[in-house]
């Protein structure tokens, strides 16, 4: 399959806190990971704990990253919020950071009509310093993007692609068909227990919050998938869904990102502080992550 401007393997790096703030020489070293592991990265999305983040940590964090890359690799910055200027603001910094895409959810307050989730990711577009990326992810904002909507916005010249974590295997369908019908327009699966067949069916990408410890698996699968062989990513596939299930299975959302700090800590590559609302696990269960993570081969 042809590779386009934005295609490949983007991590959606935890955000690594120290005192209460981002440990941003924490930030340097999860990145240099990255870099080695030939891999972009998504900071201040679903897994980064975005919603969390002050507007000017956000900016910082973005800017010691893009100084960690050195070019190497691509940086996607997160925006969130309610508020149309605040997200522009928010692209604005990233910008001036030197972040290459801004990967936008939908203000979540309200629901939404189709016509409304247009309207606005529009107007950002139009505004927008940096190319936009729609984010779609029910399971937090309770909105999804249709794929009716998502054809039409697919138009538009500074709206570059998709980040799709919906599942729904339908939709996936619908929304890789779009993007295979355009040079300018890109499908990342957002899903990572997806990764291996979204590839086969024709996605340019993958979103993996488990290649936070072990992004080399999720290339190895990426370049197995684009060579055609599937053999090896669905054995690849295999292997980082059972790793996931250490830190997802059983937790909600919040929790799974706090035992994922936990797995990430025992790699030396942060500490396990969360960002509030956020809390970290007890002892007890920091324990049982560490005895279960020994089994498998993280490098």
């Amino acid at each position: 399959m042809a590779t386009k401007q934005y295609a490949g393997v983007v991590v959606p790096m935890a955000t690594p806190v120290k005192n209460g703030s981002v440990d941003l020489e924490a930030v340097t070293t999860i990145i240099r990971s990255f870099v080695e592991a030939g891999v972009d990265t998504l900071v201040m999305g679903t897994t980064g704990e975005g919603n969390s983040v002050a507007l000017g940590e956000g900016i910082d964090m973005v800017h010691t990253a893009v100084e960690a890359a050195e070019g190497k690799i691509r940086i996607y910055a997160g925006v969130t919020g309610l508020c149309l200027k605040e997200q522009l603001s928010q692209i604005e910094g990233f910008a001036r950071a030197g972040a290459d895409v801004a990967v936008a959810v939908l203000p979540s307050y309200y629901a939404l009509t189709e016509e409304q989730m247009v309207e606005y990711y529009t107007a950002l577009a139009d505004a927008s310093p940096l190319p936009v990326m729609l984010y779609n992810i029910l399971a937090t904002t309770h909105l999804s993007i249709p794929v009716e909507a998502v054809r039409k916005l697919a138009e538009h010249p500074n709206i570059v692609g998709l980040k799709d974590s919906e599942r729904d295997l339908e939709r996936m369908e619908a929304c890789i068909a779009i993007a295979k019908s355009r040079e300018d327009f890109t499908y990342f699966c957002g899903w990572a227990a997806q990764s291996a067949h979204s590839l086969e069916l024709g996605a340019d990408g993958i979103v993996p919050s488990t290649g936070n410890f072990v992004p080399k698996h999720f290339r190895a699968l990426y370049d197995a998938a684009v060579e055609g062989d599937m053999e090896e990513a669905n054995r690849l596939q295999s292997v980082t869904d059972d790793m996931a299930k250490i830190y997802q299975q059983g937790r909600p959302l919040g929790k799974q990102l706090a035992a994922l700090k936990c797995i990430m800590e025992q790699c030396e590559l942060c500490g396990k502080e969360m960002l509030p609302p956020l809390t970290m696990l007890t002892e007890a269960e920091y324990q049982q992550i560490v005895e279960q993570i020994t089994e498998f081969e993280l490098e």
